[in-house]
């Protein structure tokens, strides 16, 4: 059954994506546009009959098909050497029929759209018990009116990675993807997970069916994306390794979409722990090359420690800005016991508080159901699944493209928390919550018009790089350029890091703050009474999101005030401010659609471009383009038949983000972490695998480690400010 009809271009796109490999055959449904499709058959009115109209077919080419009218004087004729579908009407025949005096009335057809009125729910029996999704709640996540546009997550693969997934389930195995599964535990191809008698290898299997749950199958319950494909991959249930998590992140990346992750260290409220080398180096490779270059999505649940006052920016997955950290809410709008509240969640997702409030619906083990699925281990899927609705409405957004859209497509709706603050930009954000509930049908009527952004800006300025005691209250200022007059220039911020190296004597009764030049106050981590190391923060990287859309010039401040025992003493060793961002105002960006339907000379039977452009529009693929994206340059290439040079878009050089040319000296912009050598038009900067060790900090006080940075790839200490090559690696220590 076609799907109800969506945006001319989304057809475009999936033209564009399926040519690059970057997706599977989509759904395509026909657009509403005020231009006629003209088609290769006519209905003409002959009075003579039926004699007279085999005359007038054969003479003309035509195929008589028939009378239109049991009795009566119109037929229909169609000509094979006519395009199926045509922006123009035919003149030729158009003249022809015209000056046949045996031709009373004619007229070429063209597309009728013609739409259902109606949109039938899923047809599960417990669909009913799916509240967050089926309007029992206002405002629920908002998927029915995503699926009533006819987007189900077709073409978009998603995969789990967990302790494995039931293949086989009832409600999983016809969308089950075994190219986006394995198993690193065991080293097979087999996701099944391991089965025991308390069923403790649930976990994935439920998480995979919030995404991708078969639809009226009279089966369980629907997943938000239910002709998604979804995959598992097996890599919690036994020896856990950096080299088992990068190769788990790090699965077909030119296949797998998304992918979804429900865990982490320890949620304990005294751990700072994170991602290892490799894993670090997956999730780089997964943003910079993944899905076609476009960037892999990493869709991470926050954490589940709050009731140990955990902070979820101890956390070096959730806290990285490779990855969209997903928070949960109650029924109710109510914070959940066991959420943690910090400054790197971006938005959020139903999940349960109290044992008597109502759960998620999902697959379960041993071919079962289950409306008992909680924590944000519930949310990080549903916001996964949402996500791949909104890449089916557009496959070419890039992880920025999608974090962009989340934070204003996540409203604060009726979430209840004491800590709302309205941002410089006049967004309200939460460190419950991030920017509120994600609405899937705001994500995916923006995602449709949602123009690429552009290539991601870092500037790092280095503030204290000499040893300085540590106050009970104190405040740490720097006025800050944002790297104006530098080709990293950044006018509006996306992520905010702090990099810090310090010691304390109890590391959790020091709160650490960061006040933005814009007046935005974001606590990078509060409190945490369980802390109780010796130990500080060793090129610790804090990571805040709610300076999104910011102007980053001005006046930096980071305060660090002591929450606890008195006689607590600390020493800051080392504080780099991280900015990463655009040279664009994203606040003042056109609203503009990037790509365009009404420059196609021919279509196929599909509505797709072939071939020709008309006006100022490019070829890619099957589409007419108003400019060629990125990685593609504005291009003109001879016809193979005689006429005008066609516009075309040709493949820039692999290490270019934007270019003027297939060369390697033909780069306009770079993708991260490269930069750009302006006079030889060229990209550099590749990290290497290890970086350097640095003696600072001082080796004197033992400090808990995140390896995502040594001191060696900071500025100089007499630069100020400067750019700095992305930390990707260091010694653990």
């Amino acid at each position: 059954m076609r799907p109800a009809p969506t945006a001319l271009w989304l057809r475009l796109a999936w033209a564009l994506a399926l040519s690059l490999g970057l997706v599977r055959p989509l759904a395509v449904a026909w657009a509403t546009t005020p231009a006629p499709i003209y088609v290769g058959s006519w209905a003409v009115r002959v009075t003579q009959g039926y004699r007279e109209v085999e005359r007038l077919a054969r003479k003309f080419g035509f195929v008589n098909l028939g009378q239109i009218f049991p009795e009566g004087q119109y037929f229909h004729l169609r000509h094979r050497g006519v395009a199926q579908q045509s922006l123009t009407p035919h003149w030729g025949h158009r003249l022809r029929l015209k000056k046949d005096p045996k031709v009373q009335w004619f007229e070429q057809q063209t597309l009728q759209r013609r739409f259902k009125r109606s949109f039938a729910e899923p047809r599960d029996p417990w669909f009913s018990k799916q509240w967050y999704m089926n309007n029992k709640v206002q405002p629920d996540l908002n998927i029915l009116q995503v699926w009533s546009q006819g987007l189900t997550g077709q073409g978009v693969v998603v995969s789990i990675l967990d302790d494995g997934i039931e293949k086989d389930h009832p409600d999983l195995w016809a969308n089950y993807d075994p190219l986006a599964s394995y198993d690193f535990n065991d080293y097979d191809p087999d996701p099944q997970p391991r089965y025991t008698p308390s069923d403790e290898n649930r976990h994935g299997t439920r998480c995979a069916g919030e995404v991708a749950a078969i639809a009226n199958n009279h089966f369980c319950g629907a997943g938000v994306a239910f002709n998604a494909r979804i995959g598992g991959v097996r890599m919690l249930d036994g020896t856990i390794t950096d080299v088992v998590e990068a190769r788990s992140l790090s699965l077909q990346p030119q296949h797998i979409h998304i992918y979804s992750a429900s865990w982490g260290p320890e949620d304990d409220g005294r751990t700072v722990d994170g991602p290892g080398i490799l894993t670090r180096e997956a999730f780089r490779l997964g943003v910079t090359k993944g899905r076609g270059g476009l960037g892999t999505l990493f869709v991470w649940a926050s954490g589940n420690g709050g009731l140990h006052y955990d902070n979820c920016n101890c956390d070096g997955y959730t806290n990285s800005i490779h990855t969209l950290s997903v928070g949960s809410t109650t029924r109710q709008g109510r914070v959940p016991w066991y959420s943690e509240a910090c400054a790197s969640t971006l938005t959020t997702t139903y999940s349960s508080g109290v044992v008597t409030d109502p759960q998620i619906v999902t697959t379960d083990l041993h071919h079962q159901c289950t409306d008992r699925h909680t924590g944000t281990s519930a949310s990080a899927p549903l916001a996964a699944g949402m996500i791949a609705l909104a890449l089916e409405a557009n496959p070419f957004l890039t992880w920025r493209d999608m974090q962009h859209l989340v934070v204003r497509a996540s409203r604060p709706a009726q979430l209840q928390a004491e800590d709302w603050r309205i941002n410089g930009v006049g967004r309200q954000v939460s460190h419950h919550y991030g920017y509120g509930l994600l609405d899937a049908g705001l994500l995916v009527d923006m995602a449709r018009t949602w123009l690429p952004t552009q290539p991601q800006k870092k500037c790092a300025i280095l503030v204290v790089h000499v040893p300085t005691p540590i106050l009970p209250r104190m405040h740490v200022k720097k006025e800050v350029s944002a790297c104006a007059g530098h080709h990293n220039y950044i006018r509006s911020l996306e992520h905010v890091q702090v990099q810090l190296s310090l010691s304390y004597s109890r590391r959790g009764d020091l709160e650490i703050s960061l006040t933005s030049p814009m007046g935005t106050r974001s606590t990078l981590v509060a409190i945490r009474p369980l802390d109780v190391s010796r130990q500080g923060y060793n090129n610790w990287i804090f990571m805040s999101t709610h300076f999104w859309d910011e102007n980053p010039r001005g006046l930096w401040t980071l305060g660090l005030e002591n929450k606890g025992y008195y006689f607590n003493t600390g020493m800051l060793y080392r504080y780099t401010l991280l900015l990463y961002g655009t040279a664009e105002d994203m606040m003042e960006r056109p609203s503009d659609p990037q790509v365009t339907s009404s420059a196609c000379v021919q279509r196929d039977t599909e509505g797709l471009c072939q071939a020709e452009c008309d006006g100022p529009a490019y070829i890619l693929g099957h589409l007419c383009l108003p400019h060629c994206p990125p990685r593609y340059f504005n291009s003109t290439q001879q016809a193979v038949t005689a006429g005008p040079a066609l516009r075309v878009c040709d493949r820039c050089h692999a290490s270019c983000y934007t270019c003027r040319g297939s060369s390697a000296h033909d780069c306009t912009t770079c993708p991260p972490p490269r930069t750009l050598d302006e006079h030889q038009g060229s990209c550099s900067g590749t990290p290497s695998l290890v970086a350097t060790s640095s003696p600072w900090p001082p080796p004197a006080p033992a400090v808990a480690s995140q390896t995502t940075a040594t001191s060696a790839l900071l500025p100089r200490p007499g630069s100020l400010e400067h750019q700095v090559q992305p930390p990707e690696f260091a010694n653990k220590g």
